[in-house]
């Protein structure tokens, strides 16, 4: 079978050098490239994702029920070597996702705040692909800043708005999340 997705492969130690020179060159203007980076990926990994989903006979990543859609994810980022990742509700509008093991993560960084923007990026692309509205997406946990996990929150631009707009004032990203 040919496949024309445009992707390759990048050992973890590449992405993390590249993250690592990014942040002590370029500070934290690094995340805007790094996001940006992920962003333009998403075409060919949506491209991707619904080859492989069809090639397990499985409905294409944007016509699948939720619940298999979060398999799908989970299955798919664990086979390309990304690591471990969970999909679940948070409130009523907004969508998380989890990893315990995400190859984007370094806990031997001890970072002041979330470092996984590649990946903020890659999803907020790929998932507007699978359901073809505008998204936004930002990590509020990280294991590269000390956490048990990274995760991410998914949701309309105007949602996840309210959100960062609380916890810039010092409210917890859950309690914000839920209100």
């Amino acid at each position: 079978m040919t496949t024309d997705h445009q992707m390759v492969a990048l050992p973890r130690a590449s992405l993390l050098a590249l993250n690592a020179a990014l942040l002590r060159e370029a500070g934290a203007v690094s995340a805007g490239y790094l996001q940006e980076a992920g962003y333009a990926a998403s075409e060919s990994l949506f491209g991707a994702f619904t080859e492989w989903a069809a090639a397990r006979g499985a409905a294409s990543p944007a016509d699948a029920p939720i619940d298999e859609f979060h398999a799908q994810m989970r299955d798919f980022f664990a086979e390309c070597g990304w690591g471990t990742l969970d999909a679940n509700s948070l409130g009523d509008d907004l969508l998380t996702l989890d990893s315990s093991a995400w190859v984007e993560s370094d806990p031997a960084l001890a970072l002041e705040h979330p470092s996984c923007h590649l990946s903020t990026g890659m999803f907020a692309g790929l998932l507007e692909q699978v359901g073809g509205e505008p998204l936004a997406v930002l990590e509020v946990e990280c294991r590269s800043a000390g956490s048990a996990r990274c995760r991410w929150l998914v949701g309309s631009p105007s949602v996840l708005g309210a959100v960062y707009e609380k916890m810039a004032r010092g409210e917890d990203y859950a309690a914000a999340a839920t209100a």
